[in-house]
């Protein structure tokens, strides 16, 4: 049976990375979200083939997600996600690249174009952290989960706003990721009570965030339960070179409820 989820690795610093890669062109990395049993297929799968019409596209399973290794024996945060996307870059000789990171990633996709500038181009967020913000009551669910198939239908249900969405047979892929050896160990690790300092952790100033110069492209779903729409009207204040756009009647899952529209927004942002 292929497993599509599962595609090639790369070691980085001491730890494998799993990633998708298709496409040809400009190099552009997608970093998936913080949701129990995520991977970059489960977040990407519907954008990838259409994006790659237009760029060379790597898609990560960061550290304690998806198929990447889930060490246990680190401080889980902003630091270790962000060397752990340096050291992709590195071992797969990309010198620079445009970014695309969904919610936790946009924030991941947020700190290299402040860290690392030199390595970023065009930078793109989805439903993004990144601003500081109080912890919503959908992040704190996402973030508090427990596995069982009943919880992750009501997660997903709080991450779409059209309910057709909402599939069971989506929540028991999503279940059964979730339960993945080792994968709860560091789930449980990563974003422990009081929740409020991992956002904190996930978070820059805005003083830090008015130094970013890349042409940046921000994208947020009207009635976004997880990750507040106020965070795309702040970031859109705070950097200089950016662009914003809001989907109506839609939750957290942009890339999925509005694939094919997000999918043509990036294509034609990394493009002009």
């Amino acid at each position: 049976m292929t497993r599509p989820e599962i595609g090639k690795s790369v070691i980085t610093g001491k730890y494998k990375t799993n990633y998708l890669e298709s496409g040809k062109g400009y190099p552009l990395i997608f970093i998936h979200g913080s949701g129990p049993g995520v991977s970059a297929y489960a977040n990407w799968r519907l954008v990838l083939p259409k994006v790659a019409e237009k760029a060379h596209c790597y898609a990560m399973d960061m550290l304690g997600f998806g198929y990447s290794d889930k060490p246990t024996d680190v401080k889980y945060g902003m630091k270790i996600w962000t060397q752990q996307i340096v050291d992709f870059m590195d071992a797969l000789n990309i010198e620079k690249a445009d970014f695309v990171g969904n919610s936790f990633g946009g924030s991941l996709a947020l700190s290299m174009a402040l860290k690392y500038p030199e390595r970023v181009r065009k930078l793109i967020m989805m439903g993004p952290m990144g601003v500081e913000f109080d912890i919503s009551y959908g992040l704190n669910e996402v973030w508090g989960y427990k596995p069982s198939k009943e919880n992750m239908l009501k997660l997903i249900q709080l991450f779409c706003y059209n309910q057709e969405y909402a599939t069971e047979e989506l929540a028991e892929v999503r279940f059964k990721a979730s339960t993945e050896p080792g994968f709860q160990e560091a789930f449980s690790s990563m974003f422990p009570e009081p929740r409020q300092n991992s956002v904190d952790d996930m978070s820059f100033t805005d003083e830090e965030i008015k130094t970013v110069k890349n042409q940046t492209m921000i994208v947020h779903g009207r009635e976004d339960k997880v990750i507040p729409v106020d965070n795309a009207f702040r970031l859109i204040k705070l950097i200089e070179n950016a662009e914003l756009h809001v989907f109506g009647h839609c939750g957290h899952w942009t890339q999925i409820e509005r694939a094919d529209d997000f999918s043509e927004l990036v294509k034609y942002f990394i493009s002009k």
